[in-house]
C-alpha cells in the first residue's frame, strides 16, 4: 500500500535501523512517488502506474491550498471531500496496478515477502 508522504518519512527511519542491524530490506513503490527514493538502505523495487508525478503533485499542492482557502464551513468541507477523494483515487490505482505486475508479485511470492 502505498505510503507516500509522512507515513514514508517515518518509516525510512527505521528501514535505516533494520538495515544497520543486518536486515535486507526491499521497498515496493511506485514509479511515480513524491518522497520514496532510492536509498543505499534497502532495495527498491518499482511498478509502473497511469498517472505522471506533475498529475499527482498538481492534485496534492491543490489539496493543500484547500486550508487557506475562505469560505463557508460546508464549502470548505466539500473541497476537501472532493480532495481526499482525488488522491484516494491515486492511492487505489497504485495497488491495482501493483497487484496487476504479475512479474513483480512472482518476485515478491519467490523472496517470500
Amino acid at each position: 500500500v502505498r505510503v507516500d508522504g509522512s507515513h514514508w518519512l517515518s518509516m525510512r527511519e527505521a528501514l535505516g535501523s533494520l538495515r544497520d542491524r543486518g536486515h535486507d530490506v526491499v521497498v515496493v513503490a511506485p514509479e511515480v512517488t513524491l518522497h520514496i527514493k532510492p536509498s543505499e538502505s534497502f532495495v527498491m523495487k518499482k511498478y509502473s502506474v497511469p498517472y505522471t508525478y506533475e498529475e499527482m503533485e498538481k492534485e496534492f499542492k491543490a489539496f493543500v491550498q484547500i486550508a487557506f482557502e475562505e469560505g463557508s464551513f460546508l464549502s470548505r468541507f466539500l473541497k476537501v471531500y472532493e480532495g481526499m477523494r482525488r488522491i484516494t483515487d491515486y492511492g487505489i490505482s497504485s495497488c491495482e496496478h501493483l497487484l496487476k505486475n504479475q512479474e513483480l508479485i512472482k518476485y515478491l511470492e519467490e523472496s517470500k515477502f
